[in-house]
C-alpha cells in the first residue's frame, strides 16, 4: 500500500472528526400561504369588479380599468414577495470550518467559509426586542446572518450559533 494514502480506517475517522455536528436553514416567514392568497385575490377581485361595475353603469367606464389596475398591482406586489421569500441561508458548523450559504431569489449565490476558531459571533440586542442582528467576524469580513427573521426566531438562533461556535472551539462534540 502506498505510504502517502491514509488507511481505509484512517480515512473514516478522518472524514467522521470534520463531520458538521450543526446545521440550520434559515427561511423568511411568510403569514399568508397560498390558499389564504387565493381567497384574498379573489375578495379584492370581486369587490374590484362591483365597484367598477358601478361606476360604469355611472357612465364613468375609465375607473372600471383603474379598479382591474388596483387588483393587478396587489396581486403584482404578492407574487414579488412570494418571489423574495425563496431566499435562504444555510449554516453548517464542523470542527475545522463554518460554512455559510445564502441563496437569494432567482440565481444569487453567496458562500462564506470561516475557521472556528478565529471567528467571533456579535450579537446585538435591544432589550424590549430581544436580538437585532447577528454578525460572524473573521479576518475584515463580516457576514450577517438571519437578517429577515423575526426577533424571536433571531434570538433562538443566536444562542444555538453561539453554542456551536464554543462547541466547535472546543474541539468537536
Amino acid at each position: 500500500m502506498n505510504d502517502h494514502n491514509p488507511k481505509p480506517e484512517q480515512q473514516a475517522q478522518d472524514t467522521g472528526d470534520d463531520a458538521p455536528f450543526f446545521s440550520a436553514i434559515l427561511t423568511p416567514y411568510r403569514s399568508l400561504g397560498p390558499n389564504g392568497f387565493l381567497l384574498l385575490m379573489l375578495f379584492v377581485g370581486a369587490v374590484s369588479f362591483v365597484s367598477g361595475l358601478a361606476f360604469l353603469l355611472m357612465g364613468a367606464w375609465p375607473v372600471f380599468g383603474f379598479f382591474g389596475l388596483d387588483a393587478f398591482l396587489i396581486w403584482l406586489a404578492f407574487r414579488l414577495n412570494y418571489a423574495s421569500a425563496r431566499a435562504y441561508e444555510e449554516v453548517i458548523v464542523s470542527r475545522t470550518e463554518i460554512i455559510i450559504r445564502k441563496v437569494g431569489p432567482g440565481k444569487h449565490r453567496q458562500e462564506y467559509r470561516f475557521n472556528p476558531y478565529w471567528v467571533r459571533l456579535s450579537i446585538t440586542r435591544i432589550e424590549d426586542e430581544g436580538v437585532t442582528k447577528l454578525t460572524l467576524t473573521s479576518r475584515g469580513k463580516n457576514v450577517d446572518l438571519g437578517n429577515f427573521l423575526n426577533p424571536d426566531d433571531r434570538t433562538s438562533f443566536a444562542g444555538a450559533m453561539a453554542n456551536a461556535l464554543a462547541t466547535a472551539k472546543a474541539g468537536g462534540i
